[in-house]
Parts: C-alpha cells; structure tokens; sequence
C-alpha cells in the first residue's frame, strides 16, 4: 500500500513528505478498523481506499486555491472524505468536518485525535443550521445530493468570494442546468486519479456577480 500510495501522489504531481503519506496510511487502517462495525464506507479493502478514497481526495487539491490558510468546510463528511486528506496534505488549511451522523462524527474526532490532525474541527450537525463563527473560502461536496440542493443548503457557510466545489463522477449535466441563475459555474475539470477507470469531475461554483 505504501508502494501504491507513493505512485499515485507522484502521478497527481504533489508534494508530500514521508510523515504525511505514513499519517495519510495511519487514517486507512483506522477507516478501516472503525468500518466493520460502523459502516463509514462500502469499500471493505485497503488498497482500494487508497486509490478511491485517498487519490481521489488528494487529486482536487490541484483545483482548489493554493493559498495558506484557507478554510475549508467538508460537508456530509462521513467517513472523513476528502476532508481528512486534505488536511493531512495541506497542514496549513483550516479544515471543518460536517456531518449530522453521531457515529461518523464520533469517528472523525477520534482520527483527529489519533493522527493527530490539529487543523481539524468537527461539527456533528445538519448543515442548514450550522452557523459559524468565520465563513468558508471553499464549501466541498462529495456524494452529496444534486447541485442546486448543496448550494441551497451551504450558501449561509461560504465566505465572500468564496467557491462551492462538487466532486462528482460524470459531468451531471442536467443538474448544471437546473441550477438557479444567481449560481455561476465557474469550471467543470475532468480529473484523472490513478487507479480509478471512471469518469471523474469537479464542479466548481460562486455565486454569480450582480
């Protein structure tokens, strides 16, 4: 696995020391172990988490901007996904963790104890009622709902000049459409993660200028 997790990140052209890929590994095997009586995620082996989990996590960084201290707000986080990776590779990022589930939020502040990961907060709460005391440069999705409900739902969390970021498999056309006209589509890259055949998209959004 380590072997496999070094080739990816080479791949996606990141830069990340040995103590961040070993913690990166030290979440796989805590995901794992916690997933047998928690059900955080339907893939059940390892290396499959570093290809699908990991690298798919990682490969948004590229997208996102690289400044330090950005603040980011994973939302519907579940098992940590791609909240935790990111912060593992970007320690410089502020990183909060949403999710109304006790059991996976439970998870989250033991593997931000465990790693440890102190640019982690967690929040066990439905998003449309969190209301936080800085707002977000990047509100991120992954497996969430469709477009038009996660930025309905997350818009109170988003900074000025901040950006939505929907990770998704095919480009959902459809709901692009569907969204309302106060929402800009910024950009719709396709993504290349190592180990993973399938289409892979973000789609990245602001709310459109007046």
């Amino acid at each position: 696995m380590t072997d496999a997790l070094r080739a990816g990140i080479e791949l996606l052209r990141l830069s990340l020391d040995r103590a961040a890929q070993d913690k990166l590994l030290a979440y796989v095997a805590l995901l794992d172990k916690w997933n047998r009586t928690h059900n955080l995620t339907a893939i059940r082996d390892r290396g499959q988490m570093i290809t699908h989990h990991l690298l798919d996590s990682l490969a948004i960084i590229a997208h996102l901007p690289a400044r330090a201290g950005l603040r980011v707000a994973d939302v519907g986080s579940g098992g940590g996904l791609p909240g935790i990776p990111l912060a593992i590779a970007r320690p410089d990022w502020q990183v909060t963790l949403i999710d109304s589930n006790h059991k996976k939020t439970a998870f989250l502040n033991q593997a931000a104890i465990e790693l440890p990961l102190a640019n982690i907060d967690v929040v066990t709460a439905r998003v449309e009622s969190v209301q936080p005391s800085s707002h977000f440069d990047v509100v991120i999705s992954r497996a969430y709902s469709s477009l038009g409900t996660f930025v309905e739902q997350t818009g109170h969390l988003l900074a000025p000049g901040g950006e939505w970021v929907a990770m998704k498999g095919g480009l959902p056309h459809d709901e692009i459409s569907a969204l309302p006209a106060e929402i800009s589509v910024e950009a719709t890259p396709s993504l290349q993660v190592p180990g993973i055949d399938g289409e892979r998209h973000l789609v990245i959004m602001k709310p459109a200028a007046r």
